[in-house]
C-alpha cells in the first residue's frame, strides 16, 4: 500500500440521489442504510448534503437527515457537506447543530458552504438573492460566535443549546472560499479531484493564508471526489455513467434527473452538446481496480498534502455502490468497527 495513505482518514458524503423507478423516501432510507455500512467498514465520517428543488436529489434538510443517520449509527462521525449558509440565518444553524451535538455528543461535524439556490426560482422561494454568497465570511463569523459567545451583532441574545459547545466546523470551498477558511482558521474541504491545477492553487492559497484559531491550530485539508473500485477498470467506468449522464442532462435541460441504469444510457441518442458534457463527466475520477485506485489516491494525497479524503460517489446500482465502498475500505486498510 502506498505510504502516502498511511494515517489518512477516509469519509463518505452521500447526496441522497434518487433512481429511476424509485422515489425520494427510498433515497433517504438508502442514505441511512449506507451510513450504517460505512460505520461498520470503519470510515471516519458520514456527511449529507443540502439541495433545494432538485428533482434527482432528495437531501434538502441536512441537519434533519444527519439526526436520522446519527441515531442509526454508533461510532462514525456524522455531519453535513454541507449546510449552505447563505440560505439560512446563522443563529438557526447554530441552534440546529447545538441540538445535534447535545443528542449525539462528540460525533457531530458542522460543514458549511457558500452556495445559494440552484435556480432563480429556488432562490426566490428561499427568500435569498444570488449575492448572498458574497457575505459568506460575515455569516461564518456570526455562526461561530453563537458557539463561542463572541456576539457583537445581537447583544443579549444567546443561541441555546449551542453556546459553549464544541462542534467542529469545516468550510466547503473552491477559489475565494479557500481564503475565507484560511482567515477563519478552519479546516478546508475542497474538490473535486479532477481539476488538479485549480485544486492545488486553492490549497496553496489556503495554506499560505491560514491563521491559527481556537478551532484549528494548523491547516487541515480534506479533498473530496468520486472514487469507484471494481474488478476491472471498465466495470468501474460503467458505474460512473449514471452520474455523468445526470450532469450532462442538467447542463442542457436545467435540472438533475434521477439516476438511470447504464444500459439505458448506452441506448440514448445524445446531442453533440450532451455528448460533450457526458464524456467530460466520465473523465478524471478516481476509478478502476483496487491497485489503480490506491495509486491514484496516493498521488492525490501526496500532491495536496491532504489528511482526509471525502468520497462522494453516486451510481444507479446500489449493490455495486456498496461493493465499491467495501473494496475501498479494504484497499486503503480501514479497520472495521464493532457496531453491535
Amino acid at each position: 500500500m502506498s505510504s502516502y495513505l498511511d494515517g489518512i482518514r477516509f469519509s463518505v458524503l452521500d447526496r441522497s440521489r434518487t433512481r429511476e423507478g424509485g422515489d425520494a423516501p427510498q433515497a433517504l432510507r438508502e442514505t441511512v442504510r449506507l451510513a450504517r455500512e460505512a460505520d461498520a467498514l470503519g470510515f471516519h465520517r458520514f456527511w449529507v448534503s443540502e439541495h433545494h428543488g432538485v428533482p434527482g436529489v432528495a437531501g434538502s434538510a441536512p441537519t434533519v437527515l444527519a439526526a436520522a443517520v446519527a441515531a442509526a449509527t454508533s461510532g462514525i462521525r456524522v455531519g453535513t457537506g454541507g449546510v449552505m449558509l447563505p440560505n439560512h440565518r446563522p443563529m438557526v444553524v447554530a441552534e440546529q447543530f447545538g441540538v445535534l451535538e447535545s443528542l449525539f455528543p462528540g460525533r457531530i461535524d458542522m460543514g458549511v458552504g457558500r452556495s445559494v439556490g440552484f435556480t432563480d426560482g429556488v432562490r426566490r422561494a428561499l427568500g435569498r438573492e444570488k449575492d448572498e454568497a458574497d457575505r459568506f465570511g460575515e455569516q461564518l463569523a456570526e455562526l461561530l460566535g453563537w458557539f463561542t459567545g463572541e456576539r457583537t451583532a445581537h447583544p443579549g441574545v444567546r443561541a441555546r443549546p449551542a453556546e459553549g459547545l464544541r462542534v467542529p466546523p469545516f468550510v466547503l470551498a473552491t477559489g475565494e472560499g479557500a481564503s475565507i477558511a484560511a482567515a477563519a482558521g478552519l479546516p478546508l474541504v475542497i474538490g473535486d479531484l479532477r481539476g488538479r491545477d485549480r485544486l492545488l492553487a486553492a490549497v496553496d492559497t489556503y495554506r499560505s493564508g491560514f491563521r491559527p484559531s481556537g478551532w484549528a491550530a494548523e491547516p487541515y485539508v480534506v479533498v473530496a471526489g468520486t472514487v469507484v473500485v471494481a474488478g476491472t477498470t471498465e466495470e468501474a467506468r460503467r458505474l460512473l455513467m449514471p452520474e455523468a449522464w445526470s450532469l450532462a442532462y442538467s447542463r442542457t435541460r436545467g435540472e438533475f434527473p434521477p439516476l438511470a441504469p447504464p444500459e439505458r444510457i448506452e441506448g440514448l441518442t445524445m446531442t453533440k452538446r450532451q455528448r460533450g458534457f457526458y464524456e467530460s463527466g466520465l473523465r478524471g475520477h478516481v476509478h478502476g481496480t483496487a491497485e489503480e485506485v490506491r495509486e491514484a489516491l496516493g498521488r492525490a494525497v501526496r500532491e495536496t498534502g491532504a489528511r482526509e479524503v471525502l468520497v462522494t460517489t453516486s451510481t444507479y446500482d446500489r449493490t455495486a455502490l456498496s461493493a465499491s465502498y467495501r473494496e475501498l475500505a479494504r484497499t486503503v486498510g480501514l479497520e472495521p468497527r464493532d457496531t453491535a
